[in-house]
């Protein structure tokens, strides 16, 4: 039955459906519909194995796994786009870099904070290691997506070649080191705290040790079965044999993906064109797509009262947004015809700056109540209405 379950079946059906489609380029809705169904299918399928992965790895390296698969659907779906349409794809990598960040820091943090809150009175988490991840996404954002709109050299909201190459290697640097503090040097700084009766935070390495397990067997595989479950009601960590199925299939989906966001990419921009919605609205569909599997997996551990790992989630998808997308995108644009926007407008501007200034002061803590993440989703809510009708 594990081997028949739909995360199984759909990287197959997709890889086959691409194989006929690709010679034959679609252009009717129906077949257009069934394809676009697949492609969200196929998304939710390639980071349901990055789970698995994942889930084998452990925390924290699982949410940098699913981070790193994030990003690579992230560009393989941005530069679809700019090589495959006529229109103006030059703002396409920063509208859809921005909605990811906006999406992370108020979405996904916001509703991580208010389920978790709602359920367990207060959402608790390790300020030191998520104000370290808040500080790197906060200082790649402003580096990335700022810093263009006021440099000189280049007119427009656009870095020099010079410029640019900077940018990237300063973004990979501060995602390396940020890696290597979550993964190797300080790592228990990322690993789940409790709550108990008596004391507002357990911290002890015992109990973040054993809460980092518990939280990577409920964040993992949607396959196991409750047979599969521990004495403590956990899933049990996958075997090596699934763990690299998941990874075979992982590729599989990765390139489906690619595929179809190419096949599907003139039908996407003329729909959000046909509703009369402004082109960044492309790139805040790019970033729900991705993001809603990470929206799903973070939820869940917040239930769990394992906020930890839902900020974690949430921050390193922000981050390999940025550190991983920018660079990516930067070695793309010496083949891809074109300007290059990176650059945010005043309006995003302010919304970015509001949206690091309450994540500043919601992380300080420690520990959250319902309230901070109403405030996130509120400020998901203006980005979204904004980007429609700026």
């Amino acid at each position: 039955m594990r081997r028949l379950s739909w995360t199984t079946l759909t990287p197959l059906l997709a890889a086959v459906a691409l194989a006929i489609a690709w010679p034959l380029h679609p252009d009717s809705a129906p077949v257009l519909g069934a394809l676009s169904v697949l492609l969200v299918g196929v998304v939710l399928a390639a980071v349901h194995h990055a789970e698995v992965v994942a889930h084998r790895v452990g925390e924290p390296y699982g949410s940098l796994v699913l981070a790193v698969a994030v990003t690579i659907i992230e560009v393989g779906l941005i530069v679809t786009l700019m090589v495959t349409t006529d229109k103006d794809t030059a703002g396409l990598a920063r509208d859809t870099v921005f909605a990811a960040v906006m999406i992370t820091l108020n979405g996904i943090v916001g509703i991580s904070l208010l389920v978790g809150a709602l359920k367990h009175h207060l959402a608790v988490f390790n300020p030191e290691g998520t104000g370290a991840a808040l500080a790197t996404v906060i200082a790649l954002a402003v580096l990335c997506l700022v810093v263009p709109s006021v440099t000189t050299s280049e007119p427009g909201p656009e870095f020099t070649g010079a410029q640019l190459a900077f940018a990237a290697i300063a973004s990979l640097a501060l995602y390396g080191m940020f890696v290597f503090t979550q993964a190797i040097r300080h790592r228990d700084f990322f690993l789940p705290v409790t709550q108990d009766a008596h004391s507002p935070l357990v911290t002890s390495k015992a109990a973040e040790h054993a809460a980092a397990e518990r939280a990577a067997a409920d964040a993992g595989s949607f396959e196991h079965d409750p047979v599969d479950l521990d004495h403590d009601g956990h899933a049990d960590p996958p075997t090596d044999r699934a763990a690299v199925a998941s990874l075979g299939l992982l590729v599989v989906s990765l390139v489906a993906v690619v595929g179809l966001a190419k096949i599907e990419s003139p039908a996407i921009e003329s729909g959000v064109a046909a509703l009369g919605f402004p082109p960044a609205v492309v790139g805040v569909v790019i970033a729900l797509l991705v993001l809603a599997p990470e929206t799903i997996a973070a939820v869940r551990a917040a239930t769990l009262n394992r906020v930890q790992v839902s900020l974690n989630l949430a921050l390193g998808s922000a981050m390999a947004s940025i550190g991983l997308t920018i660079p990516a995108i930067a070695i793309a644009s010496i083949w891809l015809d074109g300007p290059l926007e990176l650059g945010l407008n005043q309006l995003q501007t302010v919304l970015l700056l509001l949206t690091a200034a309450v994540a500043i002061l919601t992380v300080v803590p420690g520990r959250a109540k319902p309230l901070q993440g109403g405030v996130h989703l509120v400020l998901l809510a203006a980005f979204l209405f904004l980007t429609i009708a700026p």
